[in-house]
Formats: C-alpha cells, structure tokens, sequence
C-alpha cells in the first residue's frame, strides 16, 4: 500500500505525562515487609498522554505540534526538552500552581512490580489560556487529536470540537468517562471495550454490540467510531456498515500506550489522504506492533511497510 507524498499536520492536545522507567535487578525480599527490593540500575524518561501520541505521529513522518499543560518544575522542564529532541512543536503552558503528571513505574526483570501516579487537575487562567492559543493554532493543522486522560485539561472539549468543526477540520478523540455527550460533533471516537461498555452498557454478542455501538455513533453526530478490543483486532463502525480487523499482535508485551499509537497512526494515515478503512487496517497493524514493546512506545514507517 503506498501513502500520498502529502505530509499530514496533526495538533494533539490533552494531558500531557511524563512516564518514568525505573529498571533494577530483584534479588531479595525486604525484611520490614513482604514485598521485593529492587536495586534500581537504569532509570528513563519517555514522553506520555498526549505527548505519547504527539511522539507517535512524529515516528510516523507527521509534522505534530502538542498543546497541554504543565508544572513549572523539573518535570516539565524533561518534557519540553523530550519534546524538542524529536521536533515536535511544543505549545506548553506551564501552570506554576501544579506539579506535571508523572507516572512513574518500577520494573524488576522486565515485569512491572509497582506504578505511582503524581497529578494535579490546571487551574481556570491556564485552562483559558489555552484554549484561546487552540483556537489560534487551528488553522494550520489538517488533523486534530483530542488524547483524554481525564485530568483536566480537557474540560473545555466541547468548545474544541466546535471550533474545529467549524473550520471543516477531522476530529479524532480518545475518550474517556461515562458520558460521551461532550464529544459530539467529532469526527472519530477510539474508544477501547472497557471504556465503551461504561457508557452504553455491556453487550450478549456481536448483534448487540454493532446495534448499540451504531446508536451511540448516530446519537453524536460521528463520521466514525472504533473500537479496540485488544486480542480481538478492532470494529470500525461507520454509516450503515460494521467492519472487523482481526489483531495481528505476535506477542502481548505490554499494552501501556497502545491507544496512543492506534490514534496516532490512525490521524496520520488520514492526514496522509487515506481512506478511514485504510486508515484503521494500518493503525491496526501498529498496535499489533507496539504491544511487544515494553512501555510506552512507537511505531517506526519500516515496521509498518518494510
């Protein structure tokens, strides 16, 4: 399959982490109590959330710009300058009331023994801030990926996708919560199992799942919504057609950060002119790929069409 020469330009906006890799060997357990003790050798920072899928789409040969928010601390110093190395155009408004979200995970002979969240919701001015400089970046990107996490730097949702629908602009969104409501008008949903039974309860069988996932779809007003379902490939439901794409993953290393990947890919293939079944078939592919990665990781344009 052959990709236009057109270079897609995405704006990724929503939480952005940083993810920590503590790695050590365990060799003990700790005499104060029964857990393991790692003897941390290697420590590395790779970017996360949002920023996961602004690197993603970079991997894939897409000019991408991140708009997020972060503390005005060390953390948001590694971001910004994790950012920088891989050329990602960086929109960061730095929150001096907060510290950046970090994830931080401790990894004893390739397992993950323990992961510790640090997080804080923006405060109101970063928030508006940033929606104005949303509003005047728009014009200059084909694609725009809203990554939700659900910690708050995306509470003015529905005002993005108005303003990028406006501007006739593909809309593609990583949900998250109980209520899609606020996503409508988008053009994409990636919804994966556990978040789309939150929202339309569970389903008997594939009958029951294309019925309510194709109800949900029409009640906001989406182009497309797909769904990911790890070992089962994904479903793209679109207008009057239910279309299933087997997972060609080799081995399940590890899923952290495979939705970022899926949506990443999924924008940039769209942004390239690709149709949302090409699209998908592609982003399919990548997420087989990137799950036996450890961590947080990419896609390079050689795996996918090497």
């Amino acid at each position: 399959m052959t990709i236009s020469l057109k270079t897609p330009r995405l704006l990724v906006v929503g939480d952005v982490m940083l993810d920590r890799y503590w790695f050590g060997e365990v060799s003990r357990i700790s005499p104060e109590a029964p857990v393991p003790v790692v003897r941390v050798e290697r420590r590395e920072e790779r970017l996360g959330g949002a920023a996961n899928v602004a690197r993603n789409a970079v991997a894939l040969g897409a000019q991408t710009a991140l708009l997020g928010v972060v503390g005005q601390d060390e953390a948001g110093d590694v971001v910004q300058k994790l950012l920088t190395d891989l050329h990602i155009d960086s929109f960061l408004n730095r929150d001096p009331a907060i510290s950046t979200i970090i994830k931080l995970r401790v990894i004893g002979r390739q397992q993950q023994l323990l992961r510790i969240d640090f997080e804080h919701p923006p405060t109101d001015t970063v928030l508006r801030n940033k929606l104005t400089q949303y509003n005047a970046l728009l014009p200059q990107y084909d694609v725009i990926v809203l990554s939700d996490y659900a910690k708050g730097s995306l509470v003015n949702v529905v005002e993005m996708i108005d303003a990028a629908k406006r501007l006739g602009k593909r809309i593609l969104v990583d949900p998250k919560g109980e209520d899609f409501a606020r996503y409508k008008g988008a053009s994409i949903l990636t919804p994966n199992k556990s978040e789309l039974r939150q929202v339309v309860g569970s389903w008997k069988n594939e009958d029951e799942l294309t019925t309510k996932a194709q109800h949900l779809r029409e009640s906001l007003d989406l182009e497309a919504l797909l769904l990911t379902r790890s070992e089962e490939g994904m479903s793209l439901y679109t207008e009057g057609k239910a279309i299933h794409i087997p997972t060609v993953a080799r081995e399940v290393y590890d899923v952290s950060g495979a939705g970022d990947t899926v949506i990443a890919t999924l924008a940039t293939m769209l942004g390239a002119g690709m149709s949302i079944a090409e699209a998908v078939e592609i982003a399919n592919r990548a997420g087989g790929i990137v799950v036996g990665k450890l961590g947080t990781a990419t896609v390079t344009r050689e795996e996918l069409f090497g």
